[in-house]
């Protein structure tokens, strides 16, 4: 169903006697649900929505030494609104709620992180600056391609840093990532910046990409000095405007999760331990974003 499609058939129900309303499964940790929180905080007096913790971990031992640690693993434990209401069990993942009965309808969810950016902002009504995809369609159309783009080559290379063991393979990704953000500093520099769209509008864009950048301070943690983005590189001198710029914003700095605990749950990745669809792709030698449900499941 496309996004347009959805916010309609959403729309019919939950708009009835005022704002729209979500039952947002989501997980305080996860980037990707990240992106989701930061549209529905961006749109929250045209929004409402009820956090439920649907995804977490629990600790097993690693019998069949899976992980290749030897150590015991985490395995995630998904709730079962979540199992019942995506077919892949992931974060972020929006139920909408009849404002009349107060009941939630699951056969009308909505997820996939990005999707979720896109659809939020068309269910809230915005209009000219206020939306996070532009009402432009040459800028709409920019911002989708993008979106695409960062996602592939400046956050997915996160996980490779973090969960492949060789160094030369975690340098490898590494390096990646800093090219993919030299591009991405490359588009900002076609509007007056700082965000990627002009008159300084959020787009989506920036939320695809802000949930990974405001953690790769984890880099300098896990694996060292040789791992922090640069900052007097005049190739990455935009990007970083970009960044300091969101971090300013007020529905950037109330979502963003604690330093310590990130870096105490972000190690089970870095040791390589961690047991998820996504740390399980990148064990097997794909991008995160390429991972399978089948083949990724555990």
């Amino acid at each position: 169903m496309s996004v347009a499609k959805a916010a309609a058939a959403v729309g019919g129900g939950a708009i009835i006697g005022g704002k729209p309303k979500f039952r947002y499964l989501s997980a305080w940790f996860c980037p990707f649900a990240h992106r989701a929180t930061l549209a529905l905080e961006h749109h929250a007096e045209r929004v409402d929505y009820e956090w439920v913790e649907a995804l977490g971990w629990e600790q097993r031992k690693d019998e069949k030494n899976v992980t290749g640690t030897g150590q015991e693993w985490w395995y995630h434990w998904k709730a079962d609104e979540l199992r019942r209401s995506n077919p892949s069990a992931l974060v972020p993942t929006l139920i909408p709620v009849d404002p009349l009965t107060g009941q939630s309808n699951e056969s009308k969810s909505v997820y996939e992180s990005i999707v979720t950016i896109d659809f939020v902002d068309q269910i809230s009504g915005a209009e000219g600056d206020d939306r996070l995809v532009s009402e432009d369609p040459y800028e709409s159309a920019r911002s989708r391609v993008w979106a695409d783009k960062v996602n592939r080559d400046c956050c997915s290379p996160y996980y490779g840093v973090l969960v492949r063991k060789e160094e030369e393979e975690q340098k490898e990704h590494f390096e990646t990532l800093l090219a993919g953000l030299k591009e991405f500093s490359k588009e900002l520099q076609k509007t007056p910046g700082p965000l990627f769209l002009g008159h300084g509008q959020l787009s989506n864009v920036d939320l695809t990409l802000l949930p990974w950048a405001v953690r790769f301070y984890v880099f300098e943690h896990y694996r060292g000095t040789n791992y922090v983005i640069p900052t007097n590189d005049p190739e990455l001198e935009p990007y970083h405007e970009w960044l300091h710029h969101c971090l300013t914003l007020d529905s950037v700095q109330r979502t963003l999760p604690d330093k310590d605990q990130y870096l105490e749950h972000i190690g089970k990745y870095a040791d390589s331990s961690a047991r998820s669809k996504v740390a399980n792709a990148v064990r097997r030698g794909v991008a995160a974003h390429e991972l399978d449900d089948k083949k990724d499941d555990y």
